[in-house]
């Protein structure tokens, strides 16, 4: 690693590796996509509904493939962001 990559990586620590970052990383895209939350990286919102759709199907995966492997606090985070990040997408969907 650069050594200008090891000093912004310290000053920046990252948070550890754990399941409810992982959910918490796609639960972000989706708001971002959802132009709920100004997309990192360019600073301005933009609605994108296909990548949120995409950020949802992804966790409906995750919630698919570790059915009965995670604590019941873990499910139950996952189960909840889910249900809203659907109603967000239902919401987005209504024309006004």
């Amino acid at each position: 690693m650069p050594e200008s990559s090891e000093k912004q990586t310290a000053q920046h620590k990252l948070p550890p590796p754990s399941f409810s970052l992982l959910v918490a990383t796609f639960a972000s895209q989706a708001m971002v996509a959802f132009g709920k939350v100004p997309d990192p990286i360019e600073g301005k919102t933009e609605v994108r509904l296909e990548m949120a759709r995409h950020a949802i199907d992804m966790l409906d995966i995750l919630e698919q493939k570790t059915k009965g492997n995670l604590s019941s606090d873990e499910a139950a985070m996952l189960e909840g962001i889910l249900h809203q990040l659907r109603i967000e997408f239902m919401d987005a969907m209504t024309p006004r």
